[in-house]
């Protein structure tokens, strides 16, 4: 029986896997300047959970979401999104209690959703993201979209575009609902069947509609920056006039709306602009979430975060032709020829890794051509030659694939000359 990996799925294999390991690695190291720390929550959560944050008015609860019941007969569901998770954790384990406010972190881990499969977008996905919960202070907006700028432009992209709004308050949002209602409710028959469920229930998510994007009542829709009453105003402004002062460049989109319904006032997105990424440019989303904490039984404390995918991410690296700084060659490579010599090549092996060095030798019994051969396909700086002579006479003869060089070595030195060797270069 062939088994194949199930649809809207990848195995990231090796050659691949160090792609996922350098973003990761630069998202974790960019984190540690901002002083956030990483928090692990589970792959799957109560159903409830995401039902009362994420909204049973949006496409992910309605259509996306893996759910099933465990043999307690409780509904539990695959994470789609990390927001909920972590405000989750973040109620329960009582993090609202930490003197220093707010609490930083970051996350990163798979996440689910059942939709139809597309280039850089898949059914189980990998999510970066980061979450700031505790203030109201503009200045931890602006701090948050200048995290996600700097992990891009750390990995060394340039063609991006930041787009902000503002989704206002409670009040602000109450007025640009009914605007909307007004707007779209004396043709929404012309509307696919999800929008005119969302006229009564969340008007705004129609904005969002991937199927009804190009009908002419969403290019004359009410805007929200015409509803935000004076307090979100001022909050908006005090956000991008911080991004003004830090330098990182904006566009502002009134029809930025964000697809989940605990987001309020900041909203972003960023996008790439390189040629031949796709019709779908989104990288990042993001914005703040003030209430969602109380939804969830906790305090007041506001939030913000965003979360990017790291499949898009590779995607919008390789559009750009970015150069992948990965090193996956070897140290050195142990080329054994006669049983004892092979014998010995396990400790030294052994040793060269004990001592911090990449190392492999050959296990298939090969000939010594076979042999140099592997080493050049697997990169190794280094090829040691050990055979029965210099078994006999405790030496090791070293090549230096990079200089051509070639040196006799005492088995004993061998690792300390590779290491002064790679110090030297």
């Amino acid at each position: 029986m062939s088994v194949k990996v199930p649809r809207g799925t990848q195995d990231i294999l090796p050659g691949q896997s160090e792609k996922w390991q350098y973003i990761e690695s630069i998202a974790k190291d960019v984190c540690r300047r901002y002083h956030y720390k990483e928090i692990r929550t589970p792959i799957f959560e109560h159903t409830e959970l995401f039902t009362r944050s994420v909204g049973d008015t949006t496409d992910i609860v309605q259509k996306e979401m893996y759910t099933f019941e465990d043999r307690g007969e409780r509904s539990l569901t695959l994470r789609p999104e990390g927001t909920a998770a972590v405000v989750r954790s973040f109620v329960e384990n009582k993090m609202f209690g930490i003197p220093d406010q707010p609490t930083k972190l970051f996350y990163t881990g798979p996440m689910f959703r059942y939709e139809r499969p597309q280039s850089g977008r898949y059914r189980q996905f990998v999510q970066f993201g980061v979450e700031a919960i505790g203030s109201e202070d503009p200045a931890i907006d602006a701090e948050v979209i200048a995290l996600i700028m700097d992990i891009y432009k750390s990995a060394g992209l340039k063609k991006l575009k930041l787009v902000i709004n503002s989704l206002g308050d409670a009040e602000s949002r109450n007025a640009h609902r009914e605007a909307l209602i007004a707007h779209f409710e004396p043709r929404i028959d012309e509307f696919c069947t999800d929008c005119q469920t969302r006229l009564a229930k969340n008007p705004l998510r129609i904005l969002d509609c991937k199927k009804d994007r190009d009908h002419e009542l969403m290019a004359t829709a009410p805007s929200i920056l015409d509803y935000l009453n004076d307090e979100s105003k001022a909050y908006f402004a005090k956000v991008t006039s911080y991004l003004d002062a830090i330098g990182i460049a904006y566009t502002i989109d009134p029809k930025l709306v964000r697809g989940l319904d605990y987001y309020n006032h900041t909203a972003f997105e960023v996008m790439s602009e390189a040629e031949g990424f796709g019709a779908i440019t989104t990288l990042c989303g993001g914005g703040r979430y003030n209430g969602l904490v109380q939804d969830l039984g906790g305090p007041e404390s506001p939030g913000i975060g965003f979360a990017f995918s790291i499949e898009r991410f590779i995607a919008a690296m390789e559009a750009e032709r970015t150069e992948w700084p990965v090193d996956s060659g070897l140290d050195c490579f142990i080329v054994a020829i006669g049983m004892e010599a092979k014998d010995h090549s396990v400790a030294l092996v052994h040793e060269l890794r004990t001592a911090g060095l990449s190392a492999d030798r050959d296990y298939q019994d090969r000939k010594m051509k076979a042999q140099l051969k592997a080493s050049d396909r697997q990169k190794a700086r280094f090829t040691a030659i050990l055979g029965e002579d210099e078994l006999a006479e405790k030496r090791i003869t070293v090549k230096d694939m990079a200089e051509g060089s070639q040196d006799n070595v005492l088995l004993s030195e061998l690792t300390d000359y590779l290491k002064t060797k790679m110090e030297a270069n």
